[in-house]
């Protein structure tokens, strides 16, 4: 079975899943196979998908304690967001997992893209707030030497003392 690679994947669809009997993890993935072919049609064929790429591989963690099993599903999805949710929908479907009784519930549908903005975002910032500590200091420095530079160059001194750069065509001195 082909697996998606992780940077195609846009959605990740979560589910919990109750069994009333001990099974493993391939009989799960078995079940959600098994019970999801044809229904969808040809297009949504969950192993033509995931023989592609579009489905990746269904990752189950189950528990058993006191004869029943319980645990999550994961199954990442490159499809777009009215495919996956159909996908999602499907998996619900699954009612049995060998000859117990199932339930599953999707818990929820991740848009995988979400951490990678998040991510995108931080670093944006953090690169902007070293751009702004790094930067605007040396802008600041320059206006300040600028603004020194002219203030020099505006003192001049008329017996002694500082006056201003037009003393010598002044009318009258305060």
């Amino acid at each position: 079975m082909a697996k998606a690679p992780a940077d195609t994947i846009k959605y990740n669809i979560y589910a919990d899943i109750t069994i009333d009997g001990v099974v493993e993890k391939p009989d799960v993935v078995g079940a959600i196979f098994g019970q999801s072919e044809g229904l969808l049609g040809e297009e949504l064929e969950l192993r033509d998908l995931q023989k592609t790429g579009r489905i990746g591989r269904i990752e189950v963690d189950i528990k058993t304690r006191v004869g029943k099993s319980t645990g999550t599903i994961v199954v990442p999805s490159s499809l777009d967001m009215v495919e996956t949710s159909i996908i999602a929908a499907a998996i619900e479907t699954v009612d049995r997992v060998g000859p117990c009784n199932a339930k599953i519930t999707v818990r929820d549908i991740e848009d995988a893209r979400s951490s990678k903005r998040k991510k995108v975002v931080n670093r944006a910032k953090e690169l902007l707030k070293r751009l702004m500590n790094e930067e605007i200091p040396e802008s600041m420095a320059l206006t300040e030497e600028v603004k020194k530079a002219v203030q020099l160059s505006e003192i001049s001194s008329y017996e002694g003392l500082p006056a201003g750069p037009s003393i010598d065509s002044a009318d009258s001195i305060i």
